[in-house]
């Protein structure tokens, strides 16, 4: 079976008969802190060895022909025509022309053939992956001169308003910033970083895929967006000087938010507990005490579950099973919510047994399969060919 990159040069070659520009942009895993960069605060996530594939040529006129070689699909737009598609794939591109055009960058039409190995409603960013990987190409093809911030800006916004998610940039920022053996602690209200190092002698970062894809992910992330604002606005009247729940404390919750709808007092509880919970744990990770770094794991699942909401019975079962294993460290649900995967710390000598147990678990539990996925962390947005 061809991989991502085989299938997306052989699939361009023989649709344009030319040699494209191959560019790959990795999905990601988040360690901890989620649900907290729309509320501008701090996440911990690494670009990993699943991405999005894209071969690309220029043409001379302002014709987009776009081919979903895993889907066998295929559309024609152009700069001055182009709309949302009710295909869903190719908005994910067309987003990503739109603001360029907005930002008036002077390009032309284009071929590409796209695909991709990131596993699709897993809580991996393939959305996310995929925009990046057009900015990339797209600056490359001509010459725009994009920064890695620029393109991680541009990704977020055209899925913000194009594609219509109100997400904020940790997973465009992984894709693109992503460094082999780290992870990046990034501070989502001023873009500051750092790489902290993330090489654990003799454990693995496994994703077990609950293999449900709620409809309700993308309508429920902006209903929480939302809640989180409200939220702001009624600790301002107090304290002026909170702009986001980032600036919150736990006390400025608890005091000003105890009449508030429980749905609102719970969420911002969550979101400022999981500001500090990443703060506390990459102190962990410093001090090399990976237990305590998976500890705080379970604790985001339990807010991410009660607090926020956002789990289902098939990711909270999951969790339950990995506490019955001594092998693994630390795990909790991953992404948006209402499915996808658990991401998991597991000792590497146990690997095998543990993953079999888990599976043999859920399967007798759900009657229902799930996928797995042992990650490496990768480098970011780069050009293959």
């Amino acid at each position: 079976m061809k991989n991502s990159h085989e299938l997306v040069l052989e699939t361009f070659k023989e649709k344009f008969n030319e040699q494209p520009l191959v560019v790959c942009s990795p999905g990601r895993v988040n360690l901890i802190g989620e649900h907290t960069d729309y509320n501008m605060g701090f996440v911990l996530p690494a670009a990993v060895n699943k991405a999005a594939y894209i071969a690309i040529s220029k043409r001379d006129d302002d014709k987009i022909v776009l081919v979903a070689a895993d889907m066998d699909d295929e559309i024609e737009t152009s700069l001055n025509n182009y709309s949302f598609s009710e295909k869903g794939w190719p908005n994910y591109v067309i987003c990503i022309v739109d603001q360029l055009l907005k930002a008036n960058k002077q390009i032309k039409g284009f071929n590409a053939v796209i695909s991709g190995d990131v596993p699709l409603g897993a809580g991996m960013s393939s959305s996310a992956a995929l925009e990046c990987a057009v900015a990339f190409a797209l600056s490359e093809l001509y010459n725009l001169q994009l920064s890695k911030m620029d393109i991680a800006k541009i990704a977020q916004k055209g899925e913000n308003e194009f594609v219509g998610v109100k997400c904020g940039i940790m997973d465009q920022f992984a894709s693109v910033f992503g460094k082999k053996g780290h992870v990046i602690k990034l501070d989502c209200r001023s873009l500051e970083f750092e790489y902290v190092s993330f090489e654990l002698e003799g454990i693995k970062i496994v994703l077990f895929d609950s293999m449900v894809k709620h409809s309700l992910a993308s309508s429920e992330y902006n209903v929480r967006s939302s809640q989180c604002q409200e939220g702001v606005s009624i600790i301002q009247q107090k304290y002026p000087e909170v702009k986001f729940l980032r600036d919150a404390s736990i006390e400025m919750v608890e005091e000003c938010l105890h009449d508030a709808s429980a749905d609102i007092y719970n969420r911002c509880k969550y979101v400022v507990e999981e500001n500090n919970r990443l703060l506390a744990a990459c102190a962990d990770l410093e001090a090399g005490n990976i237990e305590a770094f998976g500890q705080k794991m379970y604790e985001t699942h339990t807010g991410l579950s009660e607090l926020y909401e956002v789990s289902c019975p098939e990711l909270d079962f999951i969790v339950s099973c990995t506490k019955k294993e001594e092998a693994i460290l630390g795990a909790r649900m991953m992404g948006g919510g209402f499915g996808g995967c658990v991401i998991s710390l597991v000792k590497e000598a146990h690997l095998d047994e543990v993953i079999k147990r888990v599976k043999e678990a859920y399967f007798n539990k759900l009657n229902k399969g799930m996928n797995v996925y042992i990650s490496q962390i990768e480098d970011g947005t780069r050009i293959l060919a």
